[in-house]
């Protein structure tokens, strides 16, 4: 049985963001129903940055993802977040892909935050605000503009070459660059930064915004005043995984915010057994710290289509 090696670029050719949106909603209805195993990712922490090791399995699907952050990766011309994927059988075990995960994470976690936004974003939400313009900015442009019709995108990062190549990068968008007050005041907020200190102040948020806390994905981040989160519905993908390194995670370990504070998983919701956003004037927070069902829901649409096309490098890899 072959095993199909596929690089960053073969993943680009064969996913694209509408396909992953899908699956990854469909993945988060499966493990509300409790057809998918996920235990939480673990971490391995070094001097000059992180792995994690996040294996799960949805229906028909099962594999892990080993991805790294090492944060001085740019002046390296390497990408801060870099990850591979194998992925399995299920009955065998035999690995029937090894997939290069780097271009599936941006693309999943942009999803997953496009989809947290459609059940907890107000209806009439036509602005999208980003904080920080390094490579999960571009997902979430893309991801938003599949589900909503965005008038204006408003964008803030310490670095004007980082925004202006953003805005270059999209001229079919109406991309801005703004202060960070401004684009705080967006409809739909995206922090996509590695900070571990606010850059989120409570005076900025407007009655009925909806957050995608994206950037605090490990212990001792943080994205947001914790005032914000006490004024909010706070959503999470993994209660743990939120609670040990999501944006809540140094609000938990100062007292300023309990697990008991979380309203519902982005599973509850999706699947109807909590409603999402109640009121026009509500503020709502997703926190999304990145969850594995996410990598293989996107990683099994990209399997398929390459096996269907017969046309990817293939080896014997495991010889009986």
């Amino acid at each position: 049985m072959p095993t199909l090696i596929l690089s960053g670029s073969n993943v680009r050719d064969l996913l694209d963001m509408k396909n992953a949106i899908d699956a990854v909603e469909q993945a988060f209805r499966q493990l509300a129903h409790g057809a998918a195993q996920m235990p939480a990712k673990s971490y391995l922490v070094l001097e000059k940055g992180d792995f994690r090791a996040m294996p799960a399995a949805i229906a028909g699907a099962v594999g892990i993802k080993w991805v790294n952050v090492h944060p001085q990766n740019p002046a390296r011309g390497l990408p801060t977040v870099m990850g591979s994927l194998i992925y399995n059988d299920p009955d065998t075990g035999y690995p029937l892909a090894i997939m290069d995960a780097t271009g599936i994470t941006a693309y999943r976690t942009g999803a997953t935050a496009a989809i947290a936004s459609k059940y907890l974003a107000r209806k009439d939400a036509r602005t999208l605000g980003i904080v920080g313009a390094g490579r999960q900015a571009y997902t979430q442009l893309l991801a938003h503009a599949e589900l909503f019709d965005l008038e204006q995108v408003l964008v803030y990062d310490l670095s004007t070459a980082a925004i202006d190549r953003f805005i270059a990068d999209f001229p079919q968008f109406p991309v801005k660059a703004s202060r960070l007050g401004e684009v705080a005041a967006a409809d739909i907020v995206c922090t996509v930064t590695p900070a571990r200190q606010p850059v989120l102040r409570k005076e900025w948020v407007r009655p009925g915004t909806h957050i995608n806390a994206i950037g605090a994905d490990a212990k001792g981040k943080e994205e947001l005043e914790p005032a914000i989160l006490k004024s909010a519905v706070v959503v999470v993908d993994d209660i743990e995984q939120a609670t040990g390194g999501g944006e809540i995670n140094v609000p938990i370990s100062r007292g300023l915010f309990t697990e008991s504070d979380i309203y519902a998983t982005l599973a509850d919701i999706v699947s109807g057994k909590k409603p999402g956003r109640r009121s026009n004037d509500e503020i709502t927070i997703f926190d999304s710290t990145g969850i594995a069902i996410e990598d293989i829901a996107c990683a099994r649409i990209i399997y398929e289509k390459a096996k269907q096309s017969g046309k990817y490098l293939s080896i014997d890899f495991i010889e009986g």
